[in-house]
């Protein structure tokens, strides 16, 4: 039975709220930490990636349990529900650190409150992801249901990435204002997607296999394990970035007052601004993403996306430091573009394989699946900040209380590239191991 657009549309929507989350996690937190409660970055570094790396280790128990979840609103909407809940507490409870506390306390208090945001996000990301086989088996389906989700995806990384900036005013305190505001938005997402899809085709019967066995199968499928950690590469390339732009947007993206975007630049921000214009470029580019994929398949889709983005950040590194802010809101709207093949795209392939050891075994495990897949993109999400902590402070990176200090010019060089050639060279990586290693895999698997 074919889905309505309401239920394409719904189901999407939930994305919004889970995305507002993760850029907090990757764009926010370290920032927060290091430039407005005066921890050191490789202490900031070191706490946001061990709360990461503790929520690697929930995502199979979370899957596992789903599967095995029996309940008259079925298997998946009673962890979303809840789940939705505890992770908008923990977002407030991480920007609710006492002006009085000091940096090592200030540590600890949010990277408490980080870890309970973090359980709260398993609950919903892993359950939700797993809707996306449950839904359809239809390729063509799941690829209108993925742009849908991107779609809201940019409006939640808006919110995250522009909306909580501009409402913070640059002080501690705006923040936790911010997290009050914005965490309606985050559970209204979730909540109303629940309802909206309550009517769509579902697998109730819950999974009797044990986590041993329930592993054992999603790692015989060759092709969804390959693409997973191919997955993971190009999340730690756009994680990287990701971390490093709150930086980038004080220390080498500057403003003369002198180009089209300068009053925008100046009233929202700089990093608002730029989130908005590769925002704008995201939205642009789904329905695009999603004829090409038609047209070339896939995989080839994929690779040209993920090309057109090492092109456009060997270009940033050229043109950065900057102060036309008009020029790098322009890049960012192309970078926007071919982010939106990394969003979207991927989160379409892998529902096809999942389909394969179903048919194959008849066991509906999509919870282990959707455990797995994003176990991949939390280890890159979890390492991501640590190295570029690790890389600033290795070139004398200061922390601040104040927002921005002068830091030394080798410190602002590491940061230059780290947030332009080295996520070029990991997203070269990825490409290769899309052509030459997933696409043969999988071109016999799905023939």
């Amino acid at each position: 039975m074919a889905l309505t657009i309401s239920q394409k549309a719904g189901w999407g929507l939930a994305d919004m709220g889970i995305v507002v989350f993760v850029i907090i996690k990757q764009l926010l937190i370290l920032s927060f930490l290091t430039n407005y409660l005066g921890v050191p970055i490789s202490v900031a570094g070191l706490v946001t990636s061990s709360v990461l790396i503790f929520d690697i280790f929930t995502d199979p128990i979370v899957g596992w349990l789903s599967d095995r979840t029996n309940t008259r609103w079925g298997r998946r909407a009673p962890w979303i529900v809840i789940g939705g809940l505890v992770m908008v507490l923990g977002i407030i409870g991480i920007f609710a650190a006492p002006s009085e506390i000091n940096p090592n306390s200030a540590a600890v208090w949010v990277g408490l409150f980080f870890m309970v945001a973090t359980v709260g996000f398993t609950m919903v990301a892993i359950p939700y992801g797993a809707t996306a086989g449950e839904m359809t088996t239809s390729p063509t389906e799941r690829s209108t249901m993925t742009a849908w989700r991107m779609g809201f995806a940019s409006v939640g990384i808006l919110i995250g990435g522009a909306l909580i900036p501009i409402l913070a005013g640059d002080s501690r305190e705006g923040f936790f204002n911010a997290a009050l505001i914005v965490s309606p938005l985050i559970l209204g997402a979730i909540w109303i997607s629940v309802f909206v899809t309550r009517h769509a085709p579902r697998i109730h019967k819950p999974s009797l296999l044990n986590p041993f066995d329930m592993l054992g199968l999603v790692l015989k499928n060759k092709s969804f394990v390959v693409l997973t950690v191919i997955y993971g590469v190009m999340t730690l390339a756009v994680a990287l970035i990701t971390a490093g732009l709150p930086f980038a947007a004080l220390y080498l993206i500057l403003d003369d007052s002198n180009t089209l975007l300068s009053g925008m630049a100046s009233g929202l921000g700089i990093m608002a601004t730029m989130f908005a214009a590769f925002v704008i470029g995201s939205i642009l580019s789904q329905a695009m993403w999603v004829w090409i994929s038609r047209v070339l398949g896939k995989v080839i889709a994929l690779t040209l996306g993920l090309t057109f983005y090492v092109f456009l950040l060997y270009v940033l590194y050229l043109i950065l430091p900057s102060v036309n802010v008009t020029a790098i809101a322009g890049m960012f709207v192309l970078a926007g573009m071919a982010n939106g093949s990394y969003q979207q795209i991927p989160w379409a392939m892998y529902p096809d394989l999942m389909d394969v050891t179903r048919t194959q075994s008849g066991e509906a495990i999509e919870g282990a699946f959707s455990g797995l897949w994003l176990f991949g993109q939390k280890i890159a999400n979890a390492f991501a900040p640590l190295l570029l902590s690790a890389f600033l402070a290795g070139y004398g990176w200061q922390e601040t209380t104040e927002g921005r200090i002068t830091q030394f010019p080798e410190a602002v060089d590491a940061l230059h590239k780290a947030i332009t050639l080295v996520p070029a060279a990991i997203l070269v990586i990825a490409i290769f191991s899309l052509v030459l290693i997933y696409k043969p895999m999988v071109d016999k698997v799905l023939r």
